[in-house]
């Protein structure tokens, strides 16, 4: 039997850290919207865009972007304050308000992330949502345009479409992605094999770093650059803008999407052999590959988009890959812009959904990634078929994206993003579940650490790599140990960047000494304190 002084001295105990810990929150918030009151000599030009959870907006400003509804809960860790700038300029003081009344920033773009690390962190935090920021300048004659971050891919895609219908951007495939983080973590979409990723193409930006300083490419010098395309913008700064480089389209693409079945279908093995096609194709076709289950069924999903026409990709299909049986009928022609909505399963005659933000059927979420260099065997293949008929993955896919082509050229060292030359594909297991109970949480979980387990002998090794825009706070959770800050980063780290994850490294120590810039997988500097916190 327990005794009623201990069990009353302990309630007590936590009741007094809980009350000094709001204290101690409350405190740093006005701190904190008094420092920013005395850093703007107007300060109500900025009043309107800075929200407390006093304000009856806050809620809904903090939960519009939020695209995983795993970190959506009464539970999940709220910011002290949001601020949702409408110019860079109003930013630095943010940066430098936060810094001194120690307030962490966490930096929203679109909301993306699969972790909500740009909207969650376990010690009092400040979030900068940039979703004022979406202005796309685009110029027609030097094939370039300015992005600020907080404009989605689809919103630029649009507006490369207005100005011209030969010209477009090797960005996400899903079209409500922030840029921010999105270019800043390499991003890849349908042109990837003929273009590279959105970072591959980015020529010039601009950053905020941890003493308010406003960079531009020339200010920031080259290692910052370097870092900012594909090792994460939160780790450095807060990035406002992007210059990126245009490439050149067909006025007519060919696209096409073939659902097959295993059962009856030969799915499975069209998926084996799928394997040994894409990769190696012409850089002008993508033929990317969706797996689920719908009902009692497992169905494979082949989507194309091909820069070309229609009659010359079901030749080339019908050479390459005669076993989908691809026909002319299978297929349509449409310009680049609709094949964004296409990609999408959206009607391709609505372009002004490009513009919206918002994404229907959130659901809960949990992403594993990995990058196959060599083939999976058929039994492996069917026995991920199985996987996907047990209850806790009624609603998961797998989701592959073929590299090649002008991945294979690019070095793996010209950006932190290193999953280049030998990687046959993106292989990502994405879990979805509908339950908000811990309980329910907790089992589609597992089952996705389940089948990461599984995949273990058959993905990339040594390390075995994952792509950072899908982050996985599961690598590297257990590494502590005593390790010092470098080895236990290094554990997450060389699986997102492998050998470039040293260079990242010495950046940081460099641009963000002390650390001001963090999260739970930020890159570390050197000799920085570090916790699995991110503190």
């Amino acid at each position: 039997m327990k005794n009623p002084s201990i069990s009353t001295h302990l309630s007590f105990f936590l009741l007094l850290i809980l009350s000094i810990t709001l204290t101690v929150s409350a405190d740093r918030q006005d701190k904190f919207l008094q420092c920013l009151n005395y850093q703007f000599k107007n300060y109500s030009s900025i009043s309107d865009d800075v929200y407390t959870p006093a304000n009856s907006s806050y809620t809904s400003i903090l939960q519009f972007s939020i695209r995983n509804l795993r970190f959506a809960s009464e539970s999940t860790p709220k910011p002290q304050v949001i601020i949702t700038p409408e110019h860079e300029s109003q930013i630095p003081p943010v940066v430098r308000c936060a810094r001194k009344t120690g307030l962490e920033i966490r930096t929203r773009s679109g909301g993306h992330d699969m972790e909500g690390l740009s909207y969650v962190s376990q010690v009092p935090f400040v979030i900068v949502d940039l979703i004022n920021l979406s202005e796309v300048t685009v110029d027609v004659e030097e094939k370039t345009a300015w992005i600020e971050a907080g404009a989605t891919t689809g919103i630029v895609y649009y507006k490369i479409a207005e100005k011209s219908s030969t010209l477009g951007f090797p960005g996400a495939i899903c079209t409500t992605v922030g840029v921010g983080g999105h270019f800043s973590g390499g991003g890849y979409g349908a042109m990837l094999r003929k273009y590279g990723l959105a970072g591959d193409n980015v020529i010039d930006a601009r950053i905020i770093d941890a003493n308010g300083r406003i960079l531009d490419r020339k200010s920031m010098g080259e290692d910052l650059f370097w870092a900012i395309r594909g090792g994460g913008g939160a780790s450095f700064g807060v990035i406002t803008a992007w210059k990126v480089q245009l490439v050149d389209v067909p006025e007519t693409v060919a696209v096409f999407s073939i659902t097959r079945n295993v059962e009856e279908q030969n799915g499975a093995e069209l998926w084996h052999r799928w394997q040994y096609v894409a990769p190696q194709a012409d850089k002008d076709l993508f033929v990317g590959v969706i797996v689920l289950r719908v009902n009692t069924t497992v169905l494979v999903n082949f989507f194309s988009v091909y820069q070309g026409g229609a009659d010359a990709l079901v030749s080339y299909m019908q050479e390459i890959f005669p076993e989908l049986g691809l026909v002319r009928e299978d297929c349509t022609e449409m310009s680049w812009i609709e094949s964004t909505l296409f990609s999408n399963q959206m009607p391709i005659d609505q372009l002004d959904a490009l513009l919206n933000r918002t994404q229907p059927g959130l659901r809960q979420l949990k992403a594993k990634s990995d990058y196959v260099r060599t083939p999976l065997p058929l039994n492996v293949i069917e026995e991920m078929v199985s996987m996907l008929r047990e209850p806790e993955a009624d609603e998961t896919n797998y989701y592959m994206v073929p590299y090649g082509g002008r991945m294979d050229e690019i070095s793996e060292s010209e950006t932190p993003f290193p999953h280049r030359a030998g990687a046959l594909y993106k292989l990502a297991g994405l879990t979805y579940w509908q339950n908000s109970e811990a309980a329910d949480a907790d089992r589609y979980i597992s089952w996705s650490r389940r089948y990461y387990e599984y995949m273990t002998p058959y993905v990339s090794n040594s390390p075995r790599e994952a792509y950072f825009n899908y982050r996985d706070l599961d690598i590297g959770v257990n590494s502590s140990n005593g390790k010092t800050s470098y080895a236990r980063a290094s554990i997450w780290g060389k699986p997102y960047y492998k050998d470039n994850f040293d260079r990242l490294v010495r950046v940081k120590t460099v641009v963000d000494p002390t650390n001001f810039f963090k999260n739970e997988q930020s890159i570390p500097p050197l000799q920085a304190k570090w916790t699995k916190k991110g503190n």
